[in-house]
C-alpha cells in the first residue's frame, strides 16, 4: 500500500523552540516508517517540523493519494510527551483533512494513548496504544486484505458501530536490535543542518540507544513504553552512527534515551567501540545522580565524547525528591555533579518547582543547591500532572479547566497549589538569571587565579555580571511581591 506519514510536532507553533532553531528530526516517525517500508509498503513522509499549518498536508496527500494516512509522534522526544494542545489541534485538522481524501487514518502519540476518545471522536480510525511499530504492522495487513474484524490485534483503539473498543496491551518489543534502523532518507536532513549550523555553529543529531524507564518518579507519564527498559546492543548504534556519520557529517548527538547505559557494561562497551571506528563526535544523555555514581561510569562517558549530562535532580529538598518517589539523594546530586566537573564533563539539571506540599523553604533550598552546585545550564519547569501518573491522581480534584499547556514555555501551573501561578512563572525568570549571574561570577574567580586563559567568550560572560547584579536584585522584588499576595 502507499502509506503516508506524518506527526504532529510544529516547531512553528512552540515559541520557545522556533527561537532557538535547534530541531530534531521525528526519530520515532522514521522508525515506524522504516518498518513498514521493509515489509514492501510504498513509504513517504510529510514532515510537519517546520511547515506553516497542518493544511499543508492537503497538496501532499492529493501527489501521494495514499490508502493509509499514518500521524505517528516522536515518543522519543520530550516536547511531544508534554502532550502540548497546540500540536493535538494540528493533529485534528490534519484528519479531517486525511479523511476527506478517503485515507485510512492512524494515530500513535504519547497524547493520544492518553486521549483515544478525543481522536477517535475526530475523525481517527484507529489510535495505537503504546508502542506501535508492531500493532502498526498487523493493521496495516489487516487494512490491505480488507479485513473488518480488528479485535484480535493488540494495543489498539478503534470504532465498531458507534461504540469505542480498546483491545488488550501489547508488550513491548525486546529485541530493539530486529528493528529496521530509521528512514533518515525521508527526511530532509539537511534543513535540519542548516537551522542548527546558524544557530549553534554545529550539527547535531538524535539517536535512541533504549526504549522506557525502569524508576517510578510519580510525576512521570509513560504511555508509550511503560516501565519496561529495553536496549539496543553498543554494536548496533555504533554502526549507525558510522552510517549517519558519512551521509550527514554530523558533529554531535543527543541520545534522547530516558535513560542512558543503564545496563552493566553497556557505556564502557560502547566507549571502546566508537574509539575502535575512530568516531570523532561530542554528545549529551539524560541520567541519574545515583547510576552517575556506578563504578567508572563517568570515565567511559568521557571517553566515548560525551560533553553535557542533563540530569533530573528536581529538588533541593530531600522532604520533595522523596514525596516524588524519586528514588536519590541531595547528597548523590552533589557527588555527581562534582565527579562529572572533574571529567570535563558539563553537569546540567532538569528543575521542577510547584510540587504538592513544596514550601518555601523547600524552593530555597533548590535554589541553594543550584547556586553551590553551580551546574552549566538548567532546565526549570512547574510541576505538571499528566494523564496515567500517581502525581496526576493526586492532584486532579484540585485542577483547573486547562490540563494540558499551549506550548513547552507556557508553565502554567494548573492545579491549586502554595502559591499562586503568577508566583512560579516569576520564578522561573529569577532562578535563571541568578543561576547566570553567579556563573559570570564563576568565570570571574577562574580569571583571576588564571588570567592567561582570558578569552572573548570568558570576558563577555564576566561582563554580563553588570547586567545580571541590578536584573536578578528586579526579579526578586517582583518575587517577593507576588509572595505577599494571598495564596490561592
Amino acid at each position: 500500500m502507499e502509506i503516508l506519514f506524518s506527526h504532529s510536532y510544529f516547531l512553528r507553533f512552540d515559541p520557545k523552540q522556533w527561537a532557538l532553531q535547534q530541531p530534531y528530526a521525528p526519530l520515532g516517525t522514521l522508525y515506524a516508517a522504516a518498518l513498514m517500508r521493509e515489509e514492501g509498503h510504498s513509504v513517504s513522509l510529510f514532515d510537519t517540523m517546520f511547515v506553516e499549518a497542518p493544511e499543508e498536508v492537503l497538496p501532499v496527500l492529493e501527489t501521494h493519494k495514499p490508502a493509509v494516512f499514518v500521524i505517528y509522534d516522536d515518543g522519543f522526544n520530550y516536547l511531544t510527551k508534554m502532550c502540548l494542545t497546540n500540536m493535538r489541534e494540528a493533529a485534528f485538522k490534519m484528519i479531517k483533512i486525511a479523511k476527506e481524501k478517503n485515507c485510512s487514518v492512524i494515530v500513535s502519540s504519547s497524547d493520544s494513548t492518553d486521549h483515544y476518545e478525543q481522536y477517535l471522536t475526530e475523525g481517527a480510525d484507529f489510535v495505537l496504544m503504546g508502542e506501535g511499530e508492531i500493532t502498526l504492522s498487523e493493521l496495516t495487513k489487516a487494512i490491505q486484505n480488507n479485513e473488518q474484524d480488528f479485535s484480535a490485534i493488540k494495543g489498539l483503539a478503534y470504532k465498531d458501530k458507534g461504540c469505542i473498543i480498546k483491545t488488550p496491551g501489547r508488550g513491548v518489543i525486546k529485541d530493539l536490535d530486529a528493528l529496521p534502523l530509521p528512514a533518515w532518507d525521508l527526511a530532509d536532513i539537511n534543513a535540519y543542518k542548516q537551522r542548527w549550523i546558524k544557530s549553534t555553529g554545529y550539527f547535531s543529531i538524535n539517536i535512541g540507544t533504549t526504549r522506557g524507564c525502569p524508576f517510578k518518579c510519580n510525576w512521570c507519564a509513560k504511555p508509550i513504553y511503560g516501565n519496561r527498559y529495553n536496549s539496543r546492543s553498543p554494536k548496533n548504534v555504533v554502526a549507525e552512527l558510522a552510517s549517519l556519520k558519512k551521509m550527514y557529517q554530523f558533529d554531535h548527538v543527543w541520545f534522547c534515551d530516558d535513560i542512558f547505559g543503564l545496563k552493566p557494561g553497556w557505556v564502557n562497551e560502547f566507549a571502546t567501540l566508537v574509539q575502535e571506528e575512530k568516531l570523532q563526535f561530542k554528545f549529551k544523555i539524560q541520567s541519574r545522580a545515583d547510576l552517575l555514581l556506578q563504578d567508572n561510569y563517568i570515565k567511559a562517558l568521557a571517553k566515548a565524547g560525551c560533553n553535557n549530562v542533563w540530569m533530573g535532580a528536581e529538588s533541593g529538598s530531600q522532604k520533595i525528591l522523596d514525596a516524588m518517589d524519586k528514588g536519590i539523594t541531595t547528597v548523590q546530586i552533589a557527588e555527581a555533579t562534582q565527579l562529572l566537573k572533574n571529567n570535563n564533563i558539563k553537569p546540567s539539571f532538569f528543575i521542577q518547582f510547584g510540587y504538592l506540599g513544596e514550601t518555601k523553604e523547600d524552593i530555597k533550598a533548590t535554589i541553594q543547591m543550584i547556586t553551590t552546585l553551580l551546574p552549566s545550564s538548567i532546565g526549570i519547569s512547574v510541576s505538571y500532572p499528566l494523564k496515567g501518573t500517581l502525581f496526576y491522581e493526586k492532584v486532579k480534584a484540585d485542577m483547573h479547566e486547562k490540563t494540558n499547556w499551549t506550548d513547552s514555555d507556557e508553565l502554567q501551573m494548573m492545579f491549586n497549589n502554595t502559591y499562586q501561578p503568577a508566583f512560579y512563572k516569576q520564578l522561573h525568570k529569577y532562578v535563571q538569571k541568578n543561576h547566570r549571574k553567579h556563573i559570570a561570577y564563576d568565570f570571574l574567580k577562574n580569571i583571576l587565579k588564571h588570567p592567561a586563559s582570558l578569552s572573548i567568550a570568558t570576558a563577555r560572560k564576566i561582563i554580563s555580571i553588570l547586567y545580571y547584579i541590578p536584573a536578578v536584585f528586579y526579579e526578586k522584588m517582583k518575587l517577593d511581591a507576588l509572595e505577599k499576595q494571598a495564596t490561592v
